[in-house]
């Protein structure tokens, strides 16, 4: 495996992430798009560490904090989905909105 195959696998992911983001309406499918979007760029983190540079730890760091910082966001995302679905009974985005109120 070359960095040329893991930067394009990365590119992948993150089109694919970024089309799922654009075009879901379910909240869940959006959350698991933005996931896709940070493991690409995990991918890119590590692959970069470990074609590049001599000190691979920089790569681990970066990856390690894009883990702790996605953990976070999805405890708030949970928070954000359990109170729509408590008071609409649906995960239409649509609805979001009227969540602030």
């Amino acid at each position: 495996m070359t960095l040329m195959n893991c930067l394009i696998l990365a590119f992948l992911l993150f089109g694919i992430g970024v089309w799922g983001l654009i075009h879901r309406r379910h909240l869940v499918g959006m959350l698991i798009s933005m996931e896709l979007m940070l493991n690409a760029a995990n991918i890119n983190f590590i692959s970069f560490a470990y074609f590049t540079a001599s000190d691979s730890t920089a790569g681990a760091l970066f990856s390690i904090f894009v883990i702790a910082v996605t953990a976070c966001e999805m405890a708030i995302a949970l928070a954000i989905v359990v109170s729509m679905y408590r008071r609409y009974k649906s995960l239409d985005v649509e609805q979001l909105r009227d969540l602030h109120d």
